[in-house]
């Protein structure tokens, strides 16, 4: 069979998938950016920034509108009262990470309630005081990293533990993970784990590394930036002791969007837990009294942690999107993505060889939505090339085009159109 005519037959079986999708008619929840010609582009960066759902313009209208029409007393006698709005998303937000209510809350950005974290828990003592990250590792993480260590009088040349892929391979083996911590666990103050890989795509067995760091006395936390709202994820029951998040990726907050922070209940409940503190993490009966108290009590759970009053305006859009992962199930959403990377995957690997390389896990359970597709000469042109061509992915120094068909709104038929131009793209240069 034909190259052409495998493709062919590909199409009409992508086709025939959408068709009996059940998730299909969630695609209409969502606005689809156009090109030029006025046909929506194959968007495949939700890995970078999620779509916008279309309730968002009305949650967030809804607010501007009590702002007008209310201004201050919206605080407490709007349609959906800003002083407790942050109390909205609780509950949705544990959901989607496998938490309990009380250990989530959603506040700040990534790297802010990063840096929150550690102040609770990255205590170094002089015999445990490295810190210890995958490589490559995102570069907020690690400049977090590096000025925490700094900030205590360390060195981060020293103290920052990095466990990279072996030599002519691209993804880390959690043998050498729990090598590291066999060997230097008594060393290790801290495991800081992505749970999905930035620039590999690759999933963490997070349940795995998390009992092998504290059987060594380690606290676990993670970066979760690529694995919320992506993976199916149990952090009260894999013992996790901290996570941070974005909500602009996979969960389609909008740029900048706020960020979220799991704490676990045991942490949560310990009042005495030394934190950075702002009154909005103080205990809400005893908030206002301002000229009365001036000793901060923190208020139990993640939301103890909080510093200022939620942004409102930051936190409609992510309303609107949990709300949508509420009715669809993260289970759901995974036997898709699973379903559709596959087919991606398929596809690619009868694309003309010596062009690209595929350096995200073949096996599904090690990868999320993300292919990372390394290519082996002319990167940036044959970016560039299928941009012209409609395609929407984004591109990692120096040869990385990374590409994410999210379930929630993407379809087979647009890996295939994907897989087809790319194809066409190699065979022409």
């Amino acid at each position: 069979m034909t190259p052409e005519r495998w493709l062919a037959d590909q199409e009409a079986f992508a086709r025939d998938v959408d068709s009996r999708d059940p998730l299909a008619p969630w695609r209409e929840s969502f606005h689809l950016p156009r090109g030029d010609d006025g046909r929506p582009v194959i968007y495949l960066c939700g890995n970078s920034l999620g779509l916008q759902p279309r309730p968002a313009r009305e949650v967030l209208e809804q607010e501007l509108d009590d702002w007008a029409r209310l201004a201050v007393d919206a605080h407490f006698h709007g349609r959906t009262p800003w002083y407790t709005y942050h109390e909205t998303l609780r509950e949705s937000g544990a959901r989607v990470v496998g938490a309990r209510p009380g250990e989530v809350v959603m506040m700040n950005s990534l790297t802010v309630n990063l840096h929150l974290m550690m102040v609770s828990f990255y205590r170094p003592t002089p015999q445990r005081r490295k810190i210890l990250v995958e490589g490559p590792t995102f570069p907020s993480d690690l400049y977090a990293v590096q000025s925490q260590l700094r900030h205590h009088g360390h060195d981060p040349e020293v103290d920052v533990v990095v466990v990279r892929p072996r030599d002519g391979e691209r993804s880390i083996r959690t043998d050498d993970l729990e090598g590291v911590l066999d060997r230097h666990g008594d060393e290790i103050a801290l495991v800081l784990l992505s749970g999905v890989n930035y620039f590999s795509g690759q999933l963490f067995d997070m349940a795995r590394i998390a009992r092998a760091a504290k059987a060594r006395g380690c606290v676990v936390g993670l970066d979760l930036a690529h694995a919320a709202g992506n993976a199916v994820l149990h952090l009260h029951d894999w013992d996790v002791d901290f996570a941070v998040w974005c909500s602009y990726k996979y969960l389609n907050a909008g740029p900048g969007a706020v960020g979220g922070c799991f704490v676990h209940e045991r942490h949560g409940a310990d009042v005495s837990l030394g934190r950075f503190a702002g009154w909005w993490g103080n205990d809400p009966a005893t908030r206002f009294q301002m000229q009365t108290r001036n000793r901060f009590v923190p208020f139990a759970g993640a939301e103890g942690w909080q510093l200022s009053n939620p942004p409102i305006l930051a936190m409609a859009p992510l309303k609107a999107s949990l709300e949508i992962f509420d009715a669809v199930g993260m289970e759901a959403l995974r036997e898709k993505s699973l379903m559709l990377t596959a087919f991606l995957q398929n596809l690619l690997d009868r694309t003309p060889r010596g062009r690209i390389e595929i350096i995200t896990p073949r096996e599904p359970a090690a990868r999320g939505c993300q292919l990372s597709l390394r290519v082996l000469r002319d990167a940036g042109e044959l970016f560039r090339s299928l941009q012209l061509e409609g395609v929407v992915g984004d591109f990692r120094e120096p040869d990385v085009i990374r590409v994410a068909p999210v379930p929630l709104y993407n379809t087979f038929h647009e890996v295939w159109r994907f897989a087809s131009i790319l194809t066409r793209l190699i065979g022409a240069s």
